[in-house]
């Protein structure tokens, strides 16, 4: 166990800055970004990152920093507190209206657009003292009561008429504005979450007009408004709900400014390794989690790194997995993938799988009822979600494109696999004749129609990854294919670490075993690799599994593979039982 005694506390899953700062969190400084966006003028602030890259922190520590009667010691000791002069002319003077539409998930339109009204009217009712106000005359006080208004037989919901609805954010503004004789900052974290939840199922157009309705009246003319900051996955396209909206100022991950806010640097990483006694787990977490490139900046998921960091702390020995993808789903990747042939080359993906590049053009304006589209929507699109990054531009639009990091790469093969065991199922004559050959030990037979399936799928080059996870991929192949027979036990050594072979087989109703072993065979020396792993059966007695179970026959199987190739050495032994 790594020794962390009074060490800060790791902010898994936590996105509110007052928490962290409060509660004796880890915090990797980002004040900075306040510095920038003042002192960078822009009257609406767009940033799109993909998922997990602190969007939300960053939105939350804006609030904590210019909302009246901030608590301002939250700031101690950070990079802000530096810049004395602007934090006595902007902190904690400005009313802000901060809202999340990353909750905004409908089954239909009316579901979703109740869902909006609950989101705006849960932060108009932090501002209950605008019923009172002195400030404000009847007349609004009435427009405030509307925003705040529930339904009469639910009181949980918020009810507002569309007129309301649609002014409701540049309503509230005003009010604050008011009130307090300061214009309002306007803080809308995934902005188009609605949008994407919409076209899943199937009401886009009437979720398009509503959030273009809300954001033409709160950004487009609001002389309320000091400034606004927006987040999201996607650079919605302006013809869609920005139409006529000027002022703003777009930061996509191709952007330089403001580049290092979001996701950690490499310094960082080090620095938050070396405070928990981390930095021999320093290669590791780079391969895994780094190769995001933002700007400039090459960068961490920083949702990857503090969950692994967390691990850490009670199992120093802890190998990296994939914590991303278990945030969300991943059905822009599975898209993709099912593209091949389709606008996408398997040559294309398994160049990607490589870790090399493949140069496209890149369209940063898309919309979410085109995405899937055509395939340089794919490209696109896998580019703004993180399933893709940067690696320099070829010129114009076109960038040479990567798979980031070990992560995202296990991400990709993952599904290959899924798609693979899919259409495994599907094929009942080629999967009869597969297992017949195997069971009899027909190692010629099952080497033919092994690689029959490898041509069927991409091919694991020799780079980007080291050897014991090129086997994990022709290893789950085989678990593609037994796992669609019917009638057979299939065990895999690799999920259950049990001191098995790969891969073991029960065919109970036979008294048939079988244990396979697979090796990837580097610079394509097939035979001596699957006579290795042959040998390797034996001398571990992986045969135990087998004795005294009743079995009378049981079929050993080394087999080599390289890309789309594989050999096949077998050996046969009857009369196990004891």
């Amino acid at each position: 166990m790594c020794k962390t005694d009074r060490k800060k506390k790791l902010p898994v899953g936590i996105e509110s800055f007052e928490e962290i700062r409060q509660n004796g969190f880890y915090y990797v400084d980002k004040t900075s970004m306040i510095r920038d966006l003042l002192h960078k003028w822009g009257k609406v602030n767009l940033f799109t990152r993909p998922r997990r890259f602190g969007k939300s922190l960053n939105m939350s520590m804006l609030k904590s920093f210019f909302e009246i009667g901030c608590d301002k010691t939250l700031f101690d000791g950070l990079k802000i507190a530096e810049e004395s002069e602007l934090c006595r002319e902007y902190m904690g003077r400005f009313p802000v209206v901060s809202i999340s539409l990353k909750g905004v998930d409908g089954q239909d339109f009316s579901a979703a657009r109740s869902m909006v009204c609950s989101v705006i009217g849960s932060e108009a009712l932090r501002f209950q003292f605008l019923s009172a106000s002195e400030a404000l005359t009847d007349k609004e006080k009435l427009l405030y009561n509307q925003l705040t208004t529930v339904n009469e037989t639910n009181q949980d919901v918020f009810s507002m008429p569309d007129s309301v609805l649609s002014g409701s954010l540049r309503t509230l503004t005003a009010l604050l504005q008011k009130h307090y004789q300061s214009k309002a900052i306007v803080l809308i974290d995934e902005y188009d979450v609605p949008l994407a939840k919409a076209h899943e199922k199937g009401y886009y157009e009437p979720m398009v007009a509503l959030i273009r309705s809300i954001f033409d009246q709160a950004l487009k003319t609001n002389e309320h408004l000091y400034f606004a900051v927006m987040t999201g996955c996607l650079r919605i396209a302006k013809e869609s709900i920005f139409t006529g909206l000027n002022n703003t100022k777009v930061f996509s991950v191709t952007s330089v400014r403001f580049d290092e806010y979001f996701g950690f640097t490499d310094p960082e990483v080090r620095e938050m390794l070396q405070y928990y006694g981390l930095k021999e787990r320093y290669h590791l977490m780079k391969d895994w989690y780094d190769g995001y490139r933002f700007g400039n900046v090459e960068v961490y998921c920083p949702w990857d790194v503090i969950s692994y960091c967390d691990e850490l702390t009670d199992d120093a020995a802890l190998e990296p997995k994939d914590y991303w993808s278990n945030t969300s789903g991943n059905d822009v990747v599975r898209h993709f993938i099912q593209r091949i042939d389709h606008g996408l080359t398997r040559s294309e993906l398994e160049t990607l799988i490589a870790g090399e590049t493949i140069t496209r053009e890149i369209y940063e304006d898309l919309t979410y009822n085109n995405l899937y589209d055509t395939m340089d929507h794919m490209w696109s699109v896998l580019f703004a979600t993180g399933y893709l990054t940067g690696r320099g531009r070829s010129g114009g639009r076109e960038i040479r494109l990567a798979i980031p990091n070990m992560e995202i790469r296990n991400i990709f093969t993952s599904q290959i696999l899924t798609i693979f065991k899919e259409g495994t199922g599907k094929d009942e004559s080629l999967l009869e004749e597969f297992c017949t050959a195997l069971k009899s030990g027909e190692a010629k037979e099952v080497e033919r129609l092994l690689c029959t399936y490898l041509s069927r799928t991409v091919s694991i080059r020799d780079t980007f990854v080291r050897k014991p996870l090129k086997e994990n991929f022709y290893h789950g192949i085989l678990l593609g294919i037994l796992g669609c027979k019917n009638g057979w036990y299939v065990k895999s050594n690799k999920e259950a670490g049990d001191g098995y072979s790969d891969i073991l087989v029960k065919i109970e109703s036979e008294e048939i075993g079988i244990l396979i072993e697979v090796k990837y065979a580097e610079n394509a020396s097939l035979l001596p690799v699957c006579e290795q792993a042959l040998k390797q059966i034996d001398s571990r007695h992986y045969d135990a599994a087998f004795k005294n179970d009743g079995f009378q026959t049981l079929v050993k199987y080394g087999i080599a593979c390289f890309k789309k190739s594989c050999r096949v050495a077998v050996k046969r032994e009857s009369s196990l039982g004891g």
